[in-house]
């Protein structure tokens, strides 16, 4: 009767509760049951399965939601650089190859179906959380292009999210933070733990250098605490925290995330001193008033993607991991060859080390292995470390390492091909002036390949 249940849901696609995904159903011979069961109709185990889930959620008594913020129109949003199709493109290639695969045993679909209005506010008020979930224009917009143009991107965050989603949870529920909040990663990186923005923010919470540097996330040229989905994301709940308490109201946090408490203070100002996001939504930058929406649209669509034809891709990630402290030098080669275990997998459970090198010796860092491979680290001892060590760790290499991994006051950019002294200054927030003179540059040509050295702001 469980399986009837499951099978039976999916198939609601017009049902207004939570459904995680849409699996395929395989035809097996009827069994024999007990004529009381065999009287139930699908119907009524549907109704009761609807009902049970009902019951399963938790009770959130909000305000009723003012018809002036349901009916709000904008057409001078600027879209959220994580919802551009250049992001899309690169999630379906390198990253969505090497760490996801299709689930076969889920049917997706090629369009996108019609809802009405209705459903889609029924929808977001049944949905358990305490930011406001406001139906208007510019979330169904929100809510369109993710279930349109972005439909390969949200199948790659259902996917991430799978891994992701515990260590987030966690976070948040230590600091206070409403759960919900675990999808504002979707709209910040598109769950991309190495994705870095135009301006150079960075990780999976898309921290800038100083506000990274601020709630303790160590930044170098090896390693990059922003990338590192545990540090990152334990300073991004302390960080959201410390904004709602703060301005008291967690769609302003949100707002405040990514504009800044000064653009919000300015905001609340001007709009005499109200205290809600839509209403000084007008009085906010041109970004900011797309980016609560497009957290209530992710929210939206991580939950309802079922409804949506949407499935879930399958995490190549090992689910059951757990974490070492190494205080000495290590490269990823070494861990791959004595514990074997595979480059990108390694990568992809520690993105925060950019050289494949842990530069433990002069910066103790953590290790993240599968669970079973946790034994065989420990069990191969000083093997491990001298593997081909010379190789890695010549005399000369561990002093560069050593001012690599202990100068946290500037970065190392590798110049990218077709990048220009401008692009980059634009990226750190910095004036070409300042890349000269840092790098003793006496013109603007510069050689991609090549490295400069940059003080960010």
């Amino acid at each position: 009767m469980a399986l009837a249940v499951m099978v039976l849901l999916c198939g609601c696609s017009q049902n207004i509760f939570p459904i995680r995904g849409v699996k395929k159903t395989v035809e097996t011979p009827t069994p024999k049951v007990e004529n009381t069961i065999a009287t139930i109709q699908p119907d009524t185990i549907a109704k009761e399965a609807v009902e049970a889930t009902r019951a399963e959620l938790p009770v959130v008594e909000r305000q009723p939601i003012p018809e002036e913020w349901t009916t709000i129109k904008d057409d001078s949003l600027v879209v959220i650089e994580s919802m551009s199709g250049e992001l899309d493109s690169l999630l379906n290639s390198w990253y969505a190859q090497t760490y996801l695969m299709v689930d076969t045993t889920c049917s997706s679909t090629i369009s996108n179906p019609i809802f009405s209005d209705t459903v889609y506010t029924d929808r977001l008020a049944n949905l358990p959380c305490l930011v406001p979930m406001v139906y208007n224009q510019t979330v169904r917009s929100s809510i369109d292009r993710y279930a349109t143009k972005l439909r390969h991107q949200v199948s790659y965050m259902l996917g991430m999210m799978e891994y992701y989603e515990p260590i987030i949870e966690q976070a948040l529920d230590v600091h206070g933070v409403p759960n919900e909040l675990k999808y504002l990663p979707v709209i910040e990186s598109a769950l991309n733990p190495v994705a870095v923005s135009r301006v150079g923010a960075t990780g999976l919470w898309q921290f800038m250098y100083s506000t990274g540097k601020l709630y303790g996330l160590k930044q170098n040229s090896l390693v990059d605490d922003r990338r590192d989905p545990m540090k990152a994301t334990w300073a991004a709940a302390k960080h959201l925290r410390d904004l709602y308490d703060r301005f008291g109201a967690w769609d302003l946090a949100i707002a405040a995330y990514n504009c800044g408490t000064g653009n919000v203070n300015k905001a609340i100002y001007r709009s005499g001193g109200k205290t809600n996001f839509w209403d000084i939504y007008y009085y906010l930058p041109r970004e900011t008033r797309g980016y609560v929406p497009a957290f209530i649209a992710a929210t939206y669509i991580m939950t309802y993607h079922a409804e949506h034809g949407i499935c879930p891709m399958d995490s190549k990630l090992p689910l059951t991991t757990d974490t070492i402290m190494v205080n000495r030098l290590l490269h990823f080669d070494q861990i791959a060859a004595v514990c074997d275990i595979d480059m990108e997998t390694l990568r992809g459970l520690n993105p925060q080390y950019k050289e494949d090198v842990i530069p433990g010796k002069f910066l103790p860092g953590s290790l993240r292995l599968p669970e079973d491979k946790i034994r065989t680290f420990i069990l191969s001892g000083d093997s491990i470390y001298n593997y081909n060590r010379e190789k890695y760790f010549s005399e000369e290499k561990v002093k560069v390492l050593k001012g690599q991994a202990t100068n946290t006051g500037f970065v190392v950019h590798k110049i990218r091909s077709g990048e220009s002294l401008s692009t980059i200054a634009r990226r750190y927030r910095v004036t070409i002036t300042d890349l000269k003179r840092w790098n003793n540059l006496r013109s603007n040509n510069i050689v991609a390949g090549k490295t400069l050295k940059i003080y960010p702001r």
